[in-house]
């Protein structure tokens, strides 16, 4: 098959329309297209007036003797690693159920190692409860929330796809969220997402599958220790009483199990402070961004941003993990604290659009060389944002206005930020409103504290993936190797070939 690109619809045609735009394209109406796929699908919006669909796609052709100057497609499928031959004497260890533990224990599963998978959270329908109970009734469950439990915290975001690594895994990623029911979109949407409600069904149907190759969840099980002999792993603790003997644990933990990170580095695990950044949700109605970005035209669905500010002080303001359609949550995992994070359906139908609006925070800013001073960085700030919710799992709300003229609740807002952060916000919003029409209107609204953006360590591995006690990989964006679903679920992969590659089955 062929690939070609800058295949151009309007908006409102068929994409029964594109063999007919690629012969027109190529200027060759001999041609007879036999089949073909699309494998990318963007908008171009530069001219409001005249708004594409734009795609990148795959086709035969049945002119036999004629032969295109094109590009030849690329196969998508997945190259599984050759297997080890050293001896496996216990099966692999998985610490969490997020995308880099689902990915990790799905590859080794397909091959045949059978892996044990610890998940300290509740599986999803039990998970899904807990989660309402904090939100509807300010009741948090410290093991079952928006951040621990079947799905890591992904599940209960927009459930985006897109990521700025290139690996050839992003395709396996990919397809076998579609199969699991994802829908085939997302293997060519230039900007795929699933969407909460969806996503929850395509954790469980993976799940099933790794049970269906020899693998084993257990839910409920938190890691609470390791069992190390000369530098070596030969046992993980669970749940404080039971021993589970494995040399091969990935530690897919997640950015918010601090817990974990804290007995971890008493255990001798070398980890390092790592940037990461805070900062508020901030909410438009969806009518204005589709507005901003797409004019008067309709049938676009609803409309995304990507914004970015470099202030005078040299902090980085940008918007992150933007919620068409959506909603702001908090997402608390730790008793008398206050997080934000933004969530959509698969149909982004909701009323508002939200975006995290945050700013880089740097090592220098904490206040001590302890491994963990970024840990206790985003607690201080959580903290005060509980506290000025009333003590509530609530998070404090101002407008942008009140925010940016300290009244009201732009008071509460501010103190659950540090100066550096005010500063920065109230200098790049209104550059912001020039990129975005609308962005800097005051009616938007704030909600605090969003520190969860990425982990506030990294956890050292060498080149084989382990870390300073073998047998340990850390893993995905807990460990500080990813930023989202699909370079954790990438990075997972990663770990799994490792192992793989050094053990016979």
């Amino acid at each position: 098959m062929y690939r070609i690109h800058e295949i151009k619809l309007n908006i409102d045609e068929d994409k029964s329309n594109i063999p007919a735009r690629i012969i027109s394209k190529l200027g060759k109406p001999e041609l007879k297209i036999k089949d073909y796929r699309i494998v990318k699908e963007s908008i171009d919006a530069r001219d409001k007036g005249d708004i594409k669909f734009v795609y990148s796609v795959d086709f035969a052709i049945d002119n036999p003797g004629i032969e295109l100057k094109l590009d030849q497609s690329k196969s998508m499928e997945y190259e599984y690693v050759e297997n080890g031959t050293a001896e496996m004497k216990n099966r692999p260890v998985i610490a969490g159920f997020g995308p880099a533990g689902i990915f990790s224990a799905l590859i080794l599963a397909e091959m045949g190692y059978k892996p044990l998978v610890l998940e300290r959270g509740k599986a999803m329908d039990q998970r899904i409860t807990d989660v309402d109970n904090l939100w509807n009734n300010g009741i948090l469950n410290p093991e079952s929330n928006p951040q621990f439990g079947e799905g890591g915290a992904g599940t209960f975001s927009d459930g985006k796809l897109t990521t700025q690594i290139k690996d050839k895994r992003i395709g396996k990623v990919l397809n076998e969220f579609a199969k699991a029911g994802a829908g085939e979109e997302i293997l060519y949407k230039q900007k795929p997402h699933i969407g909460t409600d969806v996503i929850r069904g395509v954790v469980v149907n993976l799940r099933k599958r790794i049970i269906s190759l020899g693998g084993e969840i257990r839910f409920e099980s938190k890691v609470t220790g390791l069992k190390v002999a000369n530098g070596e792993l030969y046992a993980v603790e669970v749940n404080g009483n039971e021993v589970i003997e494995t040399e091969n644990l990935i530690l897919a933990i997640g950015h918010s199990a601090r817990d974990t990170f804290k007995y971890l580095n008493q255990a001798g695990l070398k980890m390092v402070q790592k940037p990461f950044s805070i900062g508020v949700r901030i909410e438009h109605l969806q009518s204005l961004i589709n507005k901003a970005q797409y004019g008067n035209a309709e049938g676009l669905g609803a409309a995304e941003y990507n914004l970015s500010h470099r202030c005078k002080n040299g902090r980085g303001v940008y918007t992150f993990c933007m919620c068409p359609g959506g909603e702001v949550i908090v997402t608390s995992s730790s008793e008398g604290t206050v997080v934000t994070n933004g969530m959509s359906n698969n149909a982004r139908d909701g009323k508002n659009a939200n975006s995290g609006l945050l700013v880089d925070v740097r090592t220098e800013d904490f206040e001590s060389e302890d491994p963990l001073a970024g840990i206790y960085f985003q607690e201080k700030y959580e903290k005060i944002a509980f506290q000025v919710a009333g003590g509530r799992y609530k998070a404090p709300k101002c407008s942008l206005g009140e925010f940016a003229k300290n009244k009201g609740g732009g008071v509460g807002v501010r103190a659950s930020l540090p100066a550096f952060a005010i500063e920065s916000i109230l200098e790049a919003v209104p550059f912001m409103g020039r990129k975005l029409r609308g962005f800097d209107t005051p009616d938007a609204v704030l909600s605090a504290v969003e520190t969860r953006s990425s982990s506030p360590v990294r956890i050292e591995r060498d080149e084989n993936y382990q870390g300073t006690i073998k047998g340990i990989y850390p893993c995905g964006e807990g460990a500080g190797y990813s930023g989202g679903i699909t370079s954790a679920a990438v990075d997972g992969i990663k770990i799994a070939e490792v192992i793989a590659k050094k053990y016979s089955k």
